[in-house]
């Protein structure tokens, strides 16, 4: 279904995969009015562990604003549904979404967004995976790598920018370049949705649930 002329929240992990979405969305004329991110707790995101004012200051250079919640992984559907309806109740008619081809989250997206009236859109839905890396480079998005799967890669990349060097890499020793099974998380600094690139200084790592993440700080 179009999302053309629709208002849209996008569920926003602050990486280049709901970026593109979101991106797309815009393209094909949807309206954004919100971007929802759920939390770990009220400081840092749940998927990506990002500093709540890092997800701000995405928001501000997008200018859209950010709604966040925080939930334990028990109660993170009933929060999630409550969000939702928030937004069903302000005239948002469509949720997008940064899947590419897991069907579990796809089937989720559709449960919760059916359950709450409003139409499920997935931009990148069974588009091929490294073409999605190709299209976000080259439209001119900037990333660079926040979290990294223990056992899959060393934490050294952690804080190095996505390109074309880094995907070769990822293809030389067996990964998906895309990450969509979770082998790394990014986060988007510059692009041609934000007004300015955020300036950022790279921190201590963190280890945190079979994941190692970079931390960052905003200038």
């Amino acid at each position: 279904m179009s999302i053309n002329q629709k208002p849209f929240f996008c569920s926003w992990s602050g990486g280049k995969d709901s970026c593109l979405a979101y991106y797309r969305a815009v393209k094909e004329g949807g309206l954004p009015h919100y971007l929802l991110t759920m939390m770990e707790d009220a400081t840092r995101s749940k998927s990506h562990y990002l500093p709540i004012n890092l997800l701000e200051k995405q928001a501000a250079a997008m200018g859209v604003p950010l709604i966040s919640r925080s939930a334990a992984w028990q109660e993170y559907e009933a929060v999630f549904l409550s969000v939702l309806q928030e937004f069903r109740s302000e005239g948002i008619q469509a949720g997008v979404f940064g899947d590419i081809d897991l069907e579990g989250h796809k089937e989720w997206v559709e449960k919760v967004c059916a359950q709450t009236n409003l139409i499920a859109c997935e931009p990148l839905w069974q588009r091929a995976r490294k073409d999605l890396l190709q299209e976000f480079i080259n439209e001119g998005f900037k990333s660079v790598i926040v979290a990294v799967k223990e056992g899959v890669f060393d934490k050294n990349i952690l804080g190095e920018p996505l390109n074309w060097e880094l995907i070769k890499y990822f293809e030389e020793i067996g990964i998906d370049p895309s990450g969509e099974e979770g082998e790394y998380h990014t986060v988007v600094i510059d692009g041609p949705i934000f007004s300015s690139e955020l300036k950022i200084v790279l921190k201590e790592q963190i280890y945190n649930a079979g994941y190692w993440f970079q931390d960052i700080t905003v200038l």
